[in-house]
């Protein structure tokens, strides 16, 4: 059995779920909706504020399409009652982004800004900086995949290089460092 599968989806309070036909599974929330295709070979049954998934046999198709729809029913239940929630940091000298509605506007040391258009499931804001501190961008979504995806996206301008940290990194994430040239010893 799978440890994810055979586990229920609570509903917290405010969320609303309808399975329609085609076996599409349809969440509402106070931050979206969301609707998700399911396998026709998982049965999805929705009782007593409970999401449960059953699945006909143990092939292993079977067994990871199970844990898979569970997860990704689970995460459309976080995201539209709570939302997801991505913080990236703007290490350099000069490296800002401005937001004006779904415009983001960089710029990180080229010639050029760059600018992206967000889609509108996601949002972002730049939190106030103190002096000393690198700029900010907090990106919120009911989707964890697309906001992943963004996320993604944005660090591809510029990626931490690893001698002086410069770029666009997650908050908390380590970086891999390297020594620098040392002169040579005569």
């Amino acid at each position: 059995m799978s440890r994810i599968g055979k586990l229920p989806v609570s509903l917290p309070t405010g969320v609303s779920v309808e399975l329609l036909d085609g076996n599409v599974l349809k969440v509402k929330g106070p931050h979206g909706e969301m609707c998700q295709k399911i396998d026709p070979d998982i049965k999805v049954t929705v009782e007593d504020n409970q999401i449960k998934f059953e699945r006909p046999t143990d092939q292993p198709r079977h067994r990871s399409m199970h844990g898979l729809y569970r997860a990704l029913v689970h995460n459309m239940v976080v995201g539209v009652s709570e939302q997801f929630t991505t913080t990236q940091e703007l290490v350099g000298v000069g490296y800002r982004v401005a937001v004006n509605g779904q415009l983001l506007t960089f710029s990180l040391g080229y010639s050029h800004e760059i600018q992206l258009l967000l889609p509108e499931e996601v949002t972002a804001e730049v939190p106030d900086v103190r002096k000393g501190e690198n700029p900010k961008l907090v990106l919120k979504s009911c989707d964890k995949q697309l906001l992943g995806q963004v996320a993604a996206k944005i660090r591809s301008f510029r990626k931490p290089e690893p001698y002086k940290g410069k770029g666009i990194k997650f908050v908390g994430e380590t970086l891999r460092r390297k020594a620098g040239k040392t002169a040579a010893a005569k």
